[in-house]
């Protein structure tokens, strides 16, 4: 995995940064998301009927439960540069969602540094981009450009 700095972030623009460790996307995680979003779709929740009436043949994660993956996934590969005293969600550029996530798949995630924006005080915006990855699967599960604002240490 790439260690990048403050001082050095801008050598990395186009260059991935690294892929996270797979993780597990089970049904209780799913349930939780449901619970704690309010979306209790069954398509997401019942499992006897995802697997009856599904296309899917069974229950799948929410769209922004995969997303909900791109933050802490990407502090995984080292996306937050040594001396950055906050990093914060800055917002996305571009979200689309390629295929389902199914309960029980495991999931990972590219990311590539797009562009970096200097901005006063020596706060930077990083855009990255951010693949999450199906294990066995031919299409990720969602793209994403996000913006982080890092505000280095003093």
């Amino acid at each position: 995995m790439a260690e990048i700095t403050v001082a050095n972030i801008s050598e990395y623009i186009g260059r991935e940064l690294g892929v996270s460790e797979w993780l597990t996307v089970d049904q209780a995680m799913i349930d939780k998301f449901a619970e704690c979003s309010g979306d209790r779709q069954w398509i997401h929740v019942d499992v006897e009927r995802a697997k009856r009436e599904s296309p899917y043949r069974g229950p799948i994660a929410h769209g922004y439960l995969s997303l909900s993956f791109v933050a802490p996934l990407s502090m995984q590969v080292g996306a937050i540069p040594k001396g950055a005293a906050a990093a914060f969600n800055y917002g996305l550029d571009k979200v689309r969602f390629l295929a389902p996530v199914k309960a029980g798949a495991r999931v990972r995630l590219r990311v590539a540094i797009v562009g970096v924006d200097r901005k006063q005080d020596g706060q930077l915006i990083i855009k990255s981009s951010n693949t999450l990855e199906i294990e066995g699967a031919d299409k990720p599960a969602l793209i994403a450009e996000s913006l982080a604002l890092i505000v280095p240490e003093t």
